[in-house]
């Protein structure tokens, strides 16, 4: 059960990074593929000077693997 909690939470951190990012395109007037939310979020994750929760730097990783095909994206 402890298992399905993590996973329920990295889920819901992995919807709620997505769904900023597709926000900001929006709103910047650009649309929202797939590989360009990937991108979006590798610079992000690159910027060493964020300070991220463990949970949401899984997630960022999680969701760049899963948009770029990359199933190594993560490791």
């Amino acid at each position: 059960m402890g298992n399905q909690t993590k996973d329920e939470e990295l889920y819901q951190e992995m919807c709620r990074v997505v769904g900023k990012v597709v926000l900001e395109m929006r709103d910047l007037g650009q649309e929202p593929k797939h590989i360009v939310i990937a991108g979006v979020l590798r610079a992000s994750l690159a910027n060493q000077k964020i300070k991220r929760s463990e949970l949401t730097t899984k997630a960022m990783s999680t969701v760049i693997s899963a948009l770029s095909g990359d199933k190594y994206a993560d490791k």
